[in-house]
């Protein structure tokens, strides 16, 4: 199946549910209390994060999504805290403050990257008044989506009015379900139960065979348009009305922790049928950000960038071609897995077998390879007005599909020197006849601790020399 990134900020979406704040507490502890067995814990630093229905909404911001946020808060300092954090990140909150609740609050304490306790502050009752049923009715209008998040906290109490309202108004509704009544979600676009909870629904089924069968069943029992099971390390299975099933292969390479992976499924999935996609793609999407977010400690979140890599990695896709915002970000990570990041530049117009030989030498002597590729203004300012035979996406593409290379980016400038200093890769590689000393961005690793280093292309290649045997035949 060929999966495709869209553009997803063309898509707006709506997420009501439970919204919770997720507090880390992290310090180092070396003795125990003197009132009793219990280790004491010197504070050294503390995170908060989103959770529950907000943490969905951290992923799609994090896609690029338009988003809104809907959900109950106490009057309390955990609610401005929320507010504050997500509206950092481009998040419009629509919250309904009560007085006779607090804000769900989960308080975690952590050290030597052990959880000590959890303490958790909230109120569980089921809210009766309607008033997010109204706050959603007023944002469909402009929806491409919406999520209902189900953490079973009481704020989706009115959820069977919720779908009816966004089908009458031809709104997708995604919902993330909770418990073993699965009926209340009747009429849903498409339902994301993990194995377990579809099982306590659905019954334990004997096979694949069985589990299809079963998840069918469902599907036209609640007048689902699809419905897709996660399954831990077995992957998905996609159930689609009058279509065959799908079952998708996981894509985690490594599992470091698997909260808040559900948040990560269905806002992927949602924000990529908002932004055009069937469900089948965008489930293959979701299944792609899944493997993804599970490599990462606590709560995350994935972005377009780690996504395009992921599918450059699998030889679909986008490639690997990158706006500079977008290198930075995987660089960044990529230092952080201390993987040892290479980097090169030059206008490749012509690829040829001496500049495969090049960039092989070069990804050897590290993990990631960048290249830099001057634009179409700055090779004709280096190499003449006939300049460049390709344009500018020609030779970025090509230069994406080569196995050696990780990350192709372009520049404008006349050298690639701001460029790099932004980077400061481990290795920056030249090839040609070249002093350390002359390199543009050269110095800028050196200072930075880095090495540069100039390599020899391969002889009897180059890109003038073709397009001059082409001229005289």
């Amino acid at each position: 199946m060929a999966i495709s990134i869209p553009d997803f900020s063309r898509a707006s979406v709506v997420v009501a549910g439970d919204v919770m704040l997720d507090q880390y507490l992290f310090g180092s502890t070396g003795r125990i209390s003197p009132e009793a067995p219990v280790p004491v814990v010197h504070i050294a630093e503390t995170d908060d994060r989103p959770g529950g229905a907000a943490n969905v909404a951290v992923n799609l911001a994090a896609l690029g999504t338009e988003t809104s946020l809907l959900g109950v808060v106490g009057d309390d300092e955990s609610a401005r805290v929320l507010e504050t954090v997500l509206g950092e990140q481009g998040i419009h909150c629509g919250f309904n403050r009560v007085s006779d609740r607090p804000t769900i609050t989960k308080t975690r304490v952590q050290s030597r990257g052990q959880q000590l306790i959890r303490l958790d502050r909230e109120n569980v009752a089921e809210l009766s008044d309607g008033r997010l049923t109204s706050d959603l009715e007023g944002h469909l209008p402009a929806a491409g989506a919406v999520v209902l998040s189900d953490y079973g906290k009481g704020a989706l109490t009115d959820v069977t009015r919720m779908i009816a309202d966004c089908r009458e108004a031809g709104v997708p509704v995604f919902v993330d379900p909770k418990g073993n009544n699965f009926d209340k979600y009747a009429g849903a676009t498409l339902i994301t139960p993990n194995q377990s909870e579809f099982e306590a629904v659905a019954g334990v089924p004997d096979n694949d065979d069985d589990l299809v069968a079963r998840g069918f069943a469902m599907l036209e029992r609640l007048e689902l348009e699809a419905l897709l099971i996660t399954r831990s390390e077995k992957g998905m299975l996609l159930l689609e009305s009058g279509a065959e099933p799908v079952f998708l292969s996981t894509q985690a390479r490594e599992v470091y922790d698997v909260t808040g992976a559900g948040d990560t499924v269905i806002a992927t999935l949602a924000a990529a049928v908002a932004a055009g996609q069937g469900f089948k793609e965008a489930a293959a999407l979701a299944n792609i950000a899944a493997g993804l977010v599970v490599r990462k400690i606590g709560v995350a979140t994935v972005t377009p960038a780690e996504i395009r890599m992921a599918l450059h990695q699998r030889g679909q896709g986008g490639r690997g071609l990158l706006a500079e915002d977008e290198l930075l970000t995987l660089v960044a990570e990529a230092k952080g897995r201390n993987e040892r990041v290479v980097m090169t530049n030059g206008c490749f117009d012509i690829l040829h077998a001496g500049h495969v030989a090049y960039l092989e030498e070069a990804k050897s002597l590290g993990d990631r390879l960048i290249v830099a590729v001057n634009d179409d203004a700055s090779v004709r300012e280096l190499k003449g007005p006939d300049r460049p035979i390709n344009g500018l996406d020609d030779r970025m593409l090509v230069l994406a599909g080569l196995a050696a290379v990780d990350w192709v980016v372009p520049f404008s400038e006349d050298t690639p020197e701001r460029l790099i200093a932004n980077v400061l890769p481990d290795v920056l590689v030249k090839g040609g006849d070249y002093e350390v000393k002359d390199i543009a961005g050269g110095r800028d690793v050196l200072a930075n601790g880095g090495e540069v280093r100039v390599l020899v292309f391969r002889d009897g290649h180059s890109t003038t020399r073709i397009i001059d045997r082409l001229r005289g035949a």
